[in-house]
């Protein structure tokens, strides 16, 4: 009888020794389309925030704590994004990198405002995100309104007295950016010969490739993400269009190769410098090496988001959100994307967007927009 008593006084000691442990964790989150026919992106997401839970808690945590990472799933809808954060906040969860779509960003961010829970995305562009005053958002990424400027910039320059037509999927990012390009061209004086709406999940195009076709279109640039613009180039092709494609950053992941394949050639994107070329990435990239991944696109943009707010949770002594967000607003953080420092809305003050070309192996590269 003794015997039993101290096994079962022992097990006791054991359970809460292991309730303390998992009490002294810090769960933080990642959000964006896990699945849906955004999921790429949402794989970028969690890859960039996985190896940064890992990374952090090899160096013994946040604030002497181990991470632990809740996933959450919200495939690009407004409904079920907006029931992530919720279910995120009621957690007590202190921070969420993400989410991807603007379309979930948004609603997403009043939710974790209410819930007192910090949002830093690493890739809602549409600038609505950090305009409306909210204490709790941040972005590690530009914004519409900056990337559709240096995407008018190229055209003007490069395709001055040709037929330019402009394309979107009515989606707050896909018309958002569409709508900064139009401003922008128009701004410099130049006007698009069309200006055309489609449904995002729609597959046939061939009206919309008729009308370019009929118009004879140059460069027809694409506000919405890849795989409808990877099928309206295939469909441009079958029809014999030699017009050239551009699109945002949402033509950043190698899946859009996988639907065009060789016609992939002479697409063009708009994105930031290349992260993994970065010198302040190397040591974290070589680790996704290993591991068999490849950090593109928003990858490292989410390991940054989480860097900073460590980074900033350790400076201010705890995980309280609006504390954390004081610290990152005061200062100045060193990220795999180099130093980030943060204006007032929660935009980032570094801003650079570049010109992205693909070949027809399935890569693409930065390119001198002179060129």
């Amino acid at each position: 009888m003794k015997k039993l008593h101290i096994i079962g006084l022992a097990l006791c000691a054991s359970l809460a020794l292991s309730a303390t442990t998992f009490a002294q964790d810090i769960t933080v989150a990642v959000a964006g389309p896990m699945t849906g026919s955004e999921s790429a992106f949402g794989r970028q997401l969690h890859n960039g925030a996985e190896q940064f839970v890992a990374d952090a808690n090899d160096k013994g945590g946040v604030l002497n704590k181990k991470l632990k990472l809740f996933v959450g799933d919200d495939a690009c809808d407004p409904k079920q994004a907006r029931s992530i954060a919720e279910r995120i906040s009621s957690r007590g969860i202190p921070l969420v990198a993400g989410h991807f779509c603007s379309s979930s960003s948004i609603p997403a961010s009043e939710a974790y405002a209410d819930g007192n829970t910090l949002q830093i995305t690493p890739a809602t562009t549409n600038p609505l995100f950090t305009e409306r005053k909210l204490w709790n958002v941040l972005r590690v990424c530009g914004r519409d309104d900056q990337q559709g400027v240096v995407a008018a910039e190229y055209i003007v320059k490069n395709f001055k007295d040709k037929n330019i037509a402009i394309l979107n999927d009515k989606t707050t990012y896909g018309k958002g950016l569409a709508d900064e390009t139009k401003k922008a061209l128009n701004k410099a004086g130049f006007q698009e010969k069309m200006f055309e709406s489609y449904n995002k999940g729609d597959k046939d195009f061939n009206s919309i490739v008729s009308r370019l076709k009929r118009d004879n279109i140059d460069l027809v640039f694409i506000g919405g993400y890849y795989q409808e613009a990877g099928l309206i180039l295939r469909q441009m092709r079958d029809q014999g269009l030699k017009t050239i494609l551009m699109a945002g950053d949402a033509l950043n992941d190698k899946k859009f190769a996988s639907i065009t394949g060789p016609l992939a050639e002479g697409t063009l994107f708009t994105f930031g410098p290349d992260p993994r070329n970065k010198p302040t990435a190397k040591a974290v990239v070589e680790k996704f090496k290993a591991r068999g991944i490849d950090p593109e696109g928003y990858t490292l943009y989410t390991y940054a988001a989480m860097q900073v707010w460590a980074q900033a949770a350790a400076k201010a002594g705890t995980t309280d959100p609006m504390k954390v967000m004081k610290a990152i607003k005061a200062g100045a953080w060193d990220t795999v994307l180099g130093m980030l420092e943060f204006d007032a809305k929660g935009d980032i003050k570094q801003i650079d967007y570049v010109i992205y070309k693909w070949d027809d192996k399935g890569n693409y590269a930065e390119i001198d927009p002179a060129l």
